[in-house]
């Protein structure tokens, strides 16, 4: 089973050789790469846990890597594909396939959703893996936001997670979400368990943008 977690990461690695290296240049006009480049850091009670993101979109291409994301010194590389259209209701499908190593180990296939409706959004990530040491520990993840922008740089609502990060007796947990974007930056911030015992915080830098 580790053989198709070492072929996600080659599919991965093969995928971004061009960006790293440079694109051969063609008088063709080419879809070009975007960028997006996240930073998460989870406020606990107990313990301060920061997980980088690296995403990469080309046209229906879509590649992405983790860290400190499905568990503590975890790696994970995943390849999908995006579906997207609309027009009042615009949309983006993208289920993907991603490989596992470090703390964790294992195959998890996923789906990430994103609906714009007007000045609403829903925004959904969820993967299921499945534990190549432990199948007991196969786990389900979760992370679903849907918010209302009042103003065109700010917006805020509801989230709800289910995590290997953090566990207690509310399970998935709920919670609010405050967002501002400027241009090419966002700043999101989440309070999760408020009124409860177990409460904790979590704030996220993004920075999205396209290849020159």
């Amino acid at each position: 089973m580790k053989k198709i977690v070492f072929l996600v990461l080659y599919v991965f690695l093969f995928f971004t050789q061009p960006v790293a290296f440079g694109q051969i240049h063609s008088t063709e006009s080419k879809p070009k790469w975007n960028h997006d480049l996240e930073g998460w850091l989870y406020l606990m009670p107990d313990q301060v846990i920061f997980s980088p993101i690296y995403g990469l979109d080309r046209d229906w291409l879509h590649l992405e890597a983790r860290y400190n994301y499905e568990d503590l010194n975890t790696f994970s590389a995943w390849f999908g594909y995006n579906l997207s259209g609309g027009k009042n209701l615009e949309y983006t499908f993208t289920p993907m396939l991603g490989g596992l190593v470090g703390n964790l180990n294992g195959l998890s296939p996923g789906l990430e959703i994103n609906l714009d409706f007007h000045r609403f959004n829903f925004n959904s990530s969820s993967q299921y893996v499945f534990d190549f040491k432990d199948r007991t520990s196969d786990f389900y993840y979760n992370w679903t936001d849907l918010s209302y922008a009042p103003l065109d740089w700010m917006s805020f609502g509801l989230s709800i997670q289910r995590t290997r990060l953090y566990r207690s007796s509310l399970d998935p947990q709920f919670g609010a979400m405050l967002d501002f974007t400027y241009r090419w930056f966002e700043l999101s911030s989440y309070w999760y368990n408020p009124f409860r015992k177990d409460p904790y915080f979590v704030i996220a830098l993004y920075l999205s943008f396209p290849e020159n």
